[in-house]
């Protein structure tokens, strides 16, 4: 993006000046974050136009649809994690197309399909923030990890890459707390908010993407 939006704001808008964090729940259970496309705990920040996330019944499941032409909008929800008890994420999403060749590394090329934010805030000095962005990537190759072109403190990690796979669902899992110390190097024992965008504001395209139940479990 070509102004200090996208990933280092919303990152900073999900730690400082919101509601605080929600407590996790019981420990020995799965922890929804996200089920059947329900927004209702979860909060709205827009950057450069508005992504439009609505529910929508698709191959037989509620989700959350994502639609975003040349815009950048994100949801996020305050909800502690304690990654000791629950390191796995796991998540369901389909997109229907990618972005091109495009130089995601870069600033002007900082646009998904498809992104889910794990983070990690310091209660008083916000640049100890740290996340993690799993990203359905356009012209990165599956595996690739880099610093975020504005926000060193977010790794952008892809899950999956370009056009195999495009308009079905995947089933994703990641542990999050080995993810951490592998790209950080640092023990994280909690994460404090997870987020979803979908923007296209720098290439001016369109994306379509589904995102489907998210939770953690042991």
């Amino acid at each position: 993006m070509n102004r200090w939006t996208g990933a280092a704001t919303l990152v900073l808008l999900m730690v400082i000046g919101t509601t605080p964090p929600l407590p996790a729940e019981n420990p020995v259970s799965t922890v929804p974050v996200l089920s059947d496309g329900d927004l209702s705990a979860w909060e709205t920040r827009v950057f450069s136009g508005l992504t439009r996330y609505v529910r929508v019944e698709l191959d037989g499941r509620t989700a959350l649809k994502a639609v975003s032409d040349a815009a950048a909008s994100g949801v996020y929800r305050n909800i502690r994690i304690d990654l000791e008890k629950m390191p796995i994420l796991h998540w369901n999403w389909r997109v229907d197309n990618t972005l091109g060749d495009i130089d995601e590394t870069g600033k002007g090329g900082d646009d998904y399909p498809a992104r889910i934010y794990v983070v990690s805030s310091h209660p008083v000095f916000f640049w100890r923030t740290r996340a993690l962005t799993y990203v359905w990537s356009s012209a990165l190759p599956e595996g690739a990890v880099w610093p975020n072109a504005f926000a060193k403190n977010a790794r952008m990690i892809a899950v999956r890459s370009g056009s195999s796979g495009l308009r079905r669902w995947h089933t994703e899992q990641r542990n999050v707390r080995e993810d951490f110390q592998r790209f950080f190097g640092n023990d994280v024992r909690h994460i404090d908010a997870v987020a979803l965008m979908t923007d296209t504001d720098n290439t001016g395209g369109r994306a379509v993407a589904y995102y489907g139940d998210i939770w953690f479990s042991p």
